[in-house]
């Protein structure tokens, strides 16, 4: 595989008055409001780097998921997921997935999506980036 280098930018200017953790985290063409996690002053309607870590976990996972899925020529309507990560106050101690496939057609056997499942998390690069487990509970 080739090495690919990925990009990702912040920016801060001062911040607002409420709000003194608030900036923006640059994601290729987008802006992402953000600030800090909650439990440590930020604001909650902003996303903070500990819920785009675990949206980054799930996102990989279902990309990949998708991508095997269509090669074995299943159609899926819809995917959602309803990740969390456990954080310890000083790191990320596990995370859990929780994907949800709703079939465009005939759904596959039990087996099949476990293994797709099995496959994607194998497979996803963030999920073989981090030192905590990550758990994939479908259903």
């Amino acid at each position: 595989m080739t090495t690919t280098i990925h990009r990702a930018g912040v920016s801060w200017s001062g911040g607002e008055a409420d709000d003194v953790r608030a900036h923006d985290v640059l994601l290729g063409a987008q802006t992402l409001p953000s600030s800090s996690a909650m439990e440590l002053g930020g604001d909650e309607s902003k996303s903070n780097p500990e819920t785009l870590l675990i949206g980054a976990l799930a996102s990989c996972h279902m990309l990949w998921f998708l991508a095997l899925a269509r090669k074995k020529g299943f159609e899926i309507a819809s995917y959602e997921d309803d990740a969390d990560g456990v954080l310890d106050g000083k790191r990320f101690t596990a995370a859990t997935l929780r994907p949800r496939v709703r079939w465009a057609g005939e759904p596959p056997e039990p087996e099949a999506i476990e293994a797709l499942h099995e496959r994607a998390h194998k497979l996803c690069f963030i999920a073989n980036s981090v030192d905590f487990p990550v758990a994939v509970e479908p259903s």
